[in-house]
């Protein structure tokens, strides 16, 4: 049965958009929200409401000059019976809602047993990505796609944390006052499957153009998860704003001071975050 605070099966935009001129910039905040509801299998596990960590997030983008230029946010709610689900992103304007709208067709909307919701994510997740890349290379008449960056989070039941990013934009994890990269890579060779690798992040990575997925789960140790642009991870080292912002509970007043503390840096690129807590 459909959550009677929720509109099910209908994409449900929230625009509010918060002006305020600093440092030559607008400050604009977008949420995109859709719920939905779907069954549920027996078999799968799930802990008790009272055990499972409440998730808030917060979003802040500081627009430049052209306000379509903007990267695009969404928060997205899924409600499979016991089973919540949380679609969070930060894309390119040129990619824009792509990922988003894959992620609905391929997977929320074929109404799927909870047992795939686990089980897909990540798969689904990555096919998300080269799906939105080869539509770009389309649109645009080249398969050229350097610079085009986007970076997304599943977040399934406050247990399970599936993360992608592409391009220079990043998803860091702080665990006990850390900040961690979680990723998985495609090996070159066939025989080799996926790889799960969790380390200390220190903005590096092999290839700005690369697709990275990764998943782990949320223990009591996992604190919040940063999504971010490259215009903060360009004036801002990991570690560095995940101290920035640690001790600021509500998540949308850290995304924004992650934000204005890289427009204060004059960082060149876009500057958009978003921030999920787990309380």
């Amino acid at each position: 049965m459909a959550d009677n605070h929720n509109i099910s099966g209908k994409f449900m935009g929230l625009k509010d958009f918060h002006l305020k001129f600093k440092q030559g910039f607008q400050l604009r905040r977008i949420l995109k929200i859709k719920t939905g509801v779907k069954k549920k299998e027996a078999n799968f596990t799930t802990k008790p409401s009272w055990m499972m960590p409440a998730v808030s997030h917060g979003h802040h983008v500081v627009e430049g000059y052209d306000e379509f230029d903007c990267d695009y946010v969404v928060a997205q709610r899924e409600q499979i019976e016991e089973l919540e689900v949380w679609l969070f992103g930060v894309s390119d304007p040129r990619i824009g809602g792509g990922i988003t709208k894959y992620m609905q067709a391929h997977l929320f909307d074929k109404k799927p047993k909870e047992s795939i919701i686990k089980g897909k994510s990540n798969e689904t997740m990555r096919k998300a990505y080269l799906d939105a890349k080869a539509k770009l290379r389309d649109a645009q008449g080249t398969e050229e796609t350097t610079g085009v960056g986007s970076v997304s989070a599943m977040v399934i039941n406050g247990e399970k944390l599936v993360l992608a990013n592409m391009g220079d934009y990043r998803a860091i994890v702080c665990r006990e006052g850390l900040a961690h990269e979680i990723g998985i890579r495609q090996k070159q060779s066939p025989k080799m499957s996926w790889t799960h690798r969790l380390f200390k992040a220190n903005n590096k990575q092999s290839k700005s153009s690369d697709l990275v997925v990764g998943a782990e789960k949320i223990e009591n140790d996992s604190e919040f998860v940063i999504l971010a642009s490259s215009g903060i991870w360009e004036v801002m080292k990991y570690q560095e704003a995940v101290n920035l912002i640690r001790r600021i509970e509500n998540p949308e007043i850290a995304a924004e001071c992650l934000a204005s503390e890289a427009s204060n840096r004059m960082s060149r690129s876009n500057i958009s975050c978003l921030v999920i807590r787990f309380d």
